[in-house]
């Protein structure tokens, strides 16, 4: 994958119909990778998780949101702290969208990003 790093704002780069930001707390399903569109990946680095602020940010500057389809894809794995958290790592966000662009196949692009760290696991893995 190339990347450009710029100091100029992705706004100033690509047309607002263009852009797609993903957020955890989308209530629109990401079903497939559109190559005319631009997905942003929105990060925070902080300790603690700040709900809806991604979302909140993306509607501020009036864009598409999407998330990615844990729930739909994924199952509740059951774990002794009862954690389950759908937000990932940039790293993981990219994994997955790069997994999904190579297979298209949402198991196996969840698969190679979400953790089961996350409380999440594909049915077949809860079986087991």
């Amino acid at each position: 994958f190339q990347m450009d790093k710029t100091p100029e704002s992705y706004l100033d780069l690509f047309p607002l119909e263009a852009i797609v930001y993903l957020t955890p707390d989308s209530e629109n399903v990401l079903e497939d990778i559109d190559p005319s569109k631009v997905y942003v990946l929105g990060g925070l680095v902080d300790e603690s998780i700040h709900k809806q602020l991604t979302l909140r940010r993306a509607r501020e500057q009036r864009l598409q949101t999407a998330r990615l389809p844990i729930r739909e894809f994924m199952v509740r794995a059951p774990n002794a702290r009862n954690y389950h958290c759908e937000t990932l790592a940039i790293n993981q966000v990219f994994d997955v969208l790069s997994t999904f662009y190579e297979t298209r196949s949402w198991p196996a692009a969840l698969r190679a990003g979400v953790s089961s760290g996350k409380g999440y696991v594909l049915p077949d893995a809860a079986d087991q």
